[in-house]
């Protein structure tokens, strides 16, 4: 066993026991132009969505998703794989789902948007416990008792408060991979309308991102607060 997936797999017990999460905590990582793929990952025989690949791999599922594997363009342009289509950029396609009261409102979501300062050819989606290379990101979704953590972990050695970044669509693209990548911060999420209509995201669950640089510090707070601060909190 390498030793970067040793310590992955001592990570994610770390995070999946202490914080009591329902799945696993699922490794990002993006693929540059040019940089060699990790081995021992299988694109999937149909093509999915990148919040569909999250949520599969909270469940267990080791992903490789060339840009020929996704079906989700929107995704695609927010983790820098393609272009973003016209009718996106315009505010055409999101206006036409009925949340904004325009295509302009829709287009300015979109052109607000964070996205990785790099250009990249898919990505492996993972449980961190598999993980054999070093992610970008590592995601979590569960109840906010369990996302709420990442607040005091985000404040433990610095204090201040935490400001997220969220909107309407884009939770499992933007706002907890691209986001923490493009700030270096954790990002938390309520979810996203393409999330509760194409992924197992139950109604009580938000979604958050860590940039992976950041999770030894937090897996050893974690130690800390386990058989401190937490004994003394309401826990579900």
């Amino acid at each position: 066993m390498s030793e970067i997936l040793q310590k992955n797999k001592e990570y994610a017990e770390a995070l999946k026991n202490i914080l009591r999460l329902r799945g696993e905590p699922v490794a990002v990582k993006l693929v540059r132009k040019g940089e060699a793929w990790p081995e021992g990952y299988t694109e999937p025989e149909a093509q999915m969505s990148h919040c569909q690949a999250i949520f599969k791999a909270r469940d267990g599922a080791s992903l490789k998703l060339p840009l020929k594997s996704q079906n989700c363009m929107v995704g695609c342009s927010a983790l820098n794989m393609t272009a973003t289509p016209e009718k996106v950029a315009t505010g055409d396609f999101h206006a036409g789902i009925g949340i904004h009261d325009s295509p302009a409102a829709a287009g300015k979501m979109i052109s607000d948007r964070l996205v990785p300062p790099f250009e990249s050819e898919g990505e492996i989606v993972c449980p961190l416990k598999d993980a054999d290379f070093v992610p970008d990101v590592v995601t979590i979704e569960d109840i906010p008792e369990r996302i709420y953590w990442i607040v005091p972990l985000a404040t433990a050695k610095d204090g201040g408060r935490v400001q997220f970044s969220t909107s309407p669509f884009q939770c499992a693209c933007e706002d907890i991979v691209s986001v923490p990548i493009c700030t270096g911060k954790p990002n938390i999420s309520l979810g996203c309308f393409g999330c509760r209509k194409k992924t197992s995201m139950a109604a009580d669950e938000m979604a958050a991102g860590i940039p992976y640089a950041m999770i030894p510090d937090f897996v050893e707070h974690l130690k800390k607060y386990e058989t401190g601060v937490m004994t003394k909190a309401k826990r579900d």
